[in-house]
């Protein structure tokens, strides 16, 4: 079973979703704007990841949030913790299939990953 994680009005989680329903490919597609997220997968993807990545330090959220939360966010304990509270601050899209994992959006690795024939 294929996992898309992410918003659905991310530009870069409807390139995904195009690229799954293109290739015929099913997919769930979980919300975590909409049905959160909880600390066991944002543990798993900041192993797999590191908190630095999966943290979107370059997106709209973690601009809006205030300096004192940022200075807090040093570690990947704190990292999750905000994730947890400010769940549209997760890179997106994240997708899971059994033990593996893509996070953002790369065609290719899509592809490679999903074997086909983009």
């Amino acid at each position: 079973m294929i996992t898309i994680y992410g918003i659905k009005n991310c530009q870069t989680v409807l390139k995904a979703i195009n690229f799954f329903e293109d290739n015929k490919i099913e997919y769930t597609f979980w919300d975590y704007k909409k049905q959160g997220i909880d600390e066991s997968h944002l543990e798993k993807w900041c192993s797999k990841f590191g908190w630095e990545k999966v943290l979107n330090r370059s997106g709209m959220m973690w601009r809006k949030a205030s300096d004192e939360d940022k200075s807090k966010v040093v570690n990947q304990k704190a990292a999750i913790e905000f994730m947890l509270k400010v769940p549209t601050s997760i890179k997106r899209p994240i997708v899971e299939m059994g033990q593996s994992l893509l996070i953002g959006f790369d065609e290719d690795n899509y592809a490679k990953g999903f074997k086909t024939n983009t």
